[in-house]
């Protein structure tokens, strides 16, 4: 089965956060992965919700009875990715070679965009439809799970938008809204059900919490401790989230 593009054409052009599955095979937990390759315990998280986003399927398993009170290992289909990524690394060596000069490298470089969006969610476009000078874009990102995103129809166009077309999703985890159970969704606003996998509590601001959506993918969302501690949000629970379609921007790969 080949790889979902956008995986494919993530791993050539951050091979860094994809050699993180290596640590993860070599260490068999995240904490010591993290700290093998020089990163924290929560960039390294990061990271494998994205991988896992775009390629629709879990690439790390926890496990339990690991030291420290449990491990992670590496699914099928994340030794399936390594195995890819080693490939790479062969064929990147090759085009080292090859540049004709360092210029050639900073061009590609600034090609190759990076984004501040902490959530990036695999999609596929099925449906358009015009709203005035704005086109509502559905998006389906597995198991049934469908968000719409409003754009330009400059953007629509740019973008070369059509039913079908492999997209990601982007949207900061500051304009993604949690609602406990009997809070109402605003009119209007893309409203998915979510489980909270993890809590990282800031002594000075919001807390970040890490959700799990119902087809895998991950979300990231910031709440104020007093409403978490009010509705007693832990690991486990089960939530809602919230956010306008005009928050969700669309990339393509270039």
């Amino acid at each position: 089965m080949p790889l979902p593009s956008l995986l494919t054409q993530h791993i050539a052009r951050r091979p860094q956060r994809i050699a993180l599955l290596q640590h993860v095979a070599d260490q068999g937990s995240i904490t010591r992965a993290a700290k093998a390759a020089g990163i924290s315990y929560k960039a390294a998280w990061d990271a494998i919700d994205e991988l896992n986003n775009l390629a629709g399927h879990p690439l790390v398993e926890r496990s339990a009875g690991g030291r420290g009170g449990g491990g992670a290992r590496l699914s099928p289909e994340g030794e399936r990715v390594l195995r890819l990524y080693q490939r790479l690394q062969a064929l990147q060596a090759q085009m080292l070679e090859a540049a004709e000069q360092s210029s050639d490298l900073d061009l590609l470089g600034r090609l190759m965009l990076r984004t501040s969006a902490r959530n990036q969610l695999q999609g596929q476009v099925s449906g358009l439809r015009r709203e005035g000078r704005l086109d509502r874009v559905s998006l389906t990102l597995g198991d049934g799970l469908e968000i719409e995103a409003l754009i330009t129809r400059d953007s629509t166009a740019r973008l070369e938008l059509t039913l079908g077309t492999m997209v990601v999703a982007l949207l900061k985890a500051g304009w993604v809204r949690l609602l406990a159970a009997g809070e109402e969704a605003e009119t209007g606003n893309n409203c998915l059900k979510a489980t909270v996998q993890g809590v990282l509590a800031e002594a000075d601001g919001p807390s970040e919490v890490r959700l799990a959506l119902g087809n895998g993918q991950m979300l990231c969302a910031f709440a104020e401790a007093a409403w978490l501690a009010e509705h007693r949000v832990a690991n486990g629970s089960r939530l809602r989230v919230q956010f306008h379609p005009s928050y969700v921007l669309i990339g393509i790969p270039a």
